[in-house]
């Protein structure tokens, strides 16, 4: 396959450069302008799109096995592909949870057929129920990357340090969900001005500040490596910043609604359900802080907590509706608009985040665009304009707050695992 007309971005490359790719056997043979197809040779002219090492979503819920009304693998990967990434790491609140290592082997063997590489996280504790060490060893062995209770935190500050311990040996990183139970609950949405003024019980930021620092302290004092999840509070930011200043092996990802959306949304919305989240969305300060933080690198990473829940769980009331939007399909041009538009990211910066930095984090092989590599690719625009509808929508479910949205910047396709996938708007 040649693939013509493309500006690469990647660690050697700006994206100002428009070149040609060749493909065979799935490895990168070719790199040059005006290359001519040989006999036979399929060739798709991209007429200067950029290319990228692929991209990886290390936040994002499958929901197979146990809860395939909302997604499946299958359905999954494909708003991956769409959203233009070739790998994911999966969250492990399954049915049962990913808490053996035959329930990670399932989920791999599953994503064998999707154009996605699928890497299951397993859990920190058995069932997710933060009393006992989960088999991370025999985890790890099957293929998981990462360990997480994710949708819940690990509350016991014993058990964390004996978690961090462990996977330090094992060389792995714990994911953690940073939120101080006593503190959060029953909040449906940021505790602040917009929350009184609704009339909504609201989870106060210091919910996650205070599990941050927790964990930031155990893993000084065990050398563990400490991931958190999906930031949101300017509090948050500067924790992780000051631990990083100190040399603690601490991580951490930002969601794209947490450096778009704010707290003022749920009223202009009329308390639609598809702005609930968790961590819920902030304040304004909150998301410039989110932006600060990738720009002066406190924050690693991009991603999206995708977490689809089905039309009939969503639509009812506010508070009774359960946190979580889609989010792999619309990822890019919402970094697109928020970030490269306005100048606080360039596209090298933004490839680092969607593509080398998780990758780092989670252990995983280096992505190149040079001759003889792996032919690992994203391409992508800046400029296109199009609507995220229903038609659009690649998931099983449709709970997403850009509905009907215009957007800017396109997902053009992936290659991966010897393949090209090419989305087309419906």
């Amino acid at each position: 396959m040649l693939l013509k007309n493309l500006r690469p971005v990647s660690k050697t490359h700006k994206g100002d450069e428009i070149t040609d790719i060749r493909i065979v056997d799935g490895i990168i043979k070719e790199i040059g302008a005006d290359l001519k197809p040989s006999k036979d040779e399929e060739v798709k002219d991209f007429g200067g799109a950029y290319v990228s090492p692929g991209w990886m979503d290390m936040h994002v819920h499958l929901r197979e096995p146990g809860f395939e009304h909302k997604e499946t693998i299958k359905t999954g990967t494909d708003a991956a592909a769409f959203g233009g990434f070739t790998a994911v790491a999966c969250m492990p609140n399954t049915k049962p949870a990913t808490h053996t290592r035959d329930v990670v082997e399932y989920i791999i063997k599953k994503a064998e057929d999707t154009p996605v590489h699928v890497h299951p996280i397993g859990c920190v504790t058995k069932d997710r129920a933060g009393k006992s060490i989960a088999e991370m060893a025999d985890m790890k062995d099957g293929g998981a990357v990462a360990f997480s209770d994710d949708g819940d935190p690990v509350y016991n500050s014993q058990v964390m340090r004996v978690a961090l311990e462990y996977s330090s040996m094992l060389g792995m990183p714990i994911i953690n969900h940073e939120e101080d139970l006593e503190l959060s609950r029953p909040g449906h949405m940021n505790e602040g001005k917009v929350s009184t003024r609704l009339g909504l019980d609201g989870t106060p930021g210091i919910a996650e500040e205070t599990m941050i620092a927790r964990d930031i302290l155990l893993a000084e004092y065990t050398g563990g490596h400490i991931h958190v999840a999906h930031i949101s509070t300017a509090k948050g930011v500067d924790l992780v910043r000051q631990a990083k200043k100190q040399g603690i092996n601490v991580t951490t990802e930002v969601c794209t609604h947490h450096f778009d959306l704010t707290d003022e949304e749920i009223d202009r919305q009329k308390f639609n359900t598809n702005f609930k989240m968790h961590p819920p969305l902030r304040t304004q300060e909150d998301v410039d802080a989110m932006i600060e933080g990738l720009v002066d690198g406190t924050i690693d990473v991009i991603c999206t907590d995708h977490a689809p829940h089905a039309i009939e769980e969503k639509e009812v009331e506010f508070i009774y509706a359960p946190n979580g939007i889609l989010g792999l399909e619309t990822a890019w041009a919402i970094t697109n608009m928020r970030l490269l538009q306005t100048k606080k990211l360039d596209l090298q910066q933004l490839v680092e985040k969607l593509c080398y930095n998780p990758r780092g984090i989670l252990n995983l092989p280096e992505l190149k665009i040079e001759e003889g590599a792996e032919a690992n690719l994203t391409f992508f625009n800046t400029d296109e304009e199009w609507t995220f509808d229903l038609k659009n929508v690649r998931s099983k479910s449709k709970n997403s707050p850009y509905l009907d949205t215009k957007l800017t910047g396109r997902a053009l396709g992936i290659f991966n695992k010897g393949q090209l996938h090419l989305n087309e708007l419906k």
